[in-house]
């Protein structure tokens, strides 16, 4: 027992240290539309993701990894890209990791874990406010609010539930680390 914990325990360790090694890697892009004291409105094209729906999120991330580690039906290994995110939607938790964008719907290899899925995050505004600190849901929940209020303080229509962004692994200090509340809002392109 005490074996099989240390294995996982490293391998978890391991999973980090790669994870970590690699957040320099691609970002999602984004076009800056409207920024004030609080928050920015970005604009994202489609983006392709792959992603773990599950009600414990406690081995997403984990699935997500071995994916871009080679676990997929090319045994390709894929570069892990930023921001990790997070959404909870009727007691279910998504978690995606963006793909890099040499990728398209055709050439992204099929994952061979059936939890793990491939799908496009369809364009659009997000409103978005930036914090440091643990990327813990109650830190997450704080941000979400004052990102909430703002916007219904500046009469900003919200299309759906905050986002979770994280840029950094776990063991990036907590003051050094890009944590992001993100929401999907009507914007005017003009």
């Amino acid at each position: 027992m005490i074996k099989k914990f240390l294995i996982s325990f490293l391998v978890y360790l391991l999973s980090l240290s790669l994870y970590s090694n690699s957040m320099a890697n691609e970002e999602a892009p984004y076009d800056v539309v409207h920024k004030n004291d609080i928050y920015e409105v970005r604009y994202y094209s489609d983006r392709l993701v792959v992603q773990v729906m599950s009600k414990d999120n406690n081995n997403s991330f984990r699935k997500l990894f071995r994916y871009i580690s080679g676990a997929n039906k090319k045994s390709t290994k894929i570069s892990m890209t930023v921001p990790v995110t997070q959404t909870t939607e009727d007691n279910v938790t998504y978690m995606q990791f963006y793909l890099p964008s040499k990728f398209s719907k055709e050439t992204v290899p099929s994952p061979t874990n059936p939890e793990v899925k491939i799908s496009t995050i369809k364009e659009g505004f997000f409103a978005v406010i930036r914090y440091s600190g643990r990327a813990s849901d109650a830190n997450f929940d704080k941000h979400s609010k004052i990102l909430e209020k703002k916007l219904n303080e500046d009469n900003v229509s919200i299309n759906g539930l905050p986002i979770k962004a994280t840029y950094d692994s776990p063991f990036t200090l907590p003051l050094l680390r890009r944590n992001e509340a993100m929401i999907n809002v009507e914007w005017n392109k003009n």
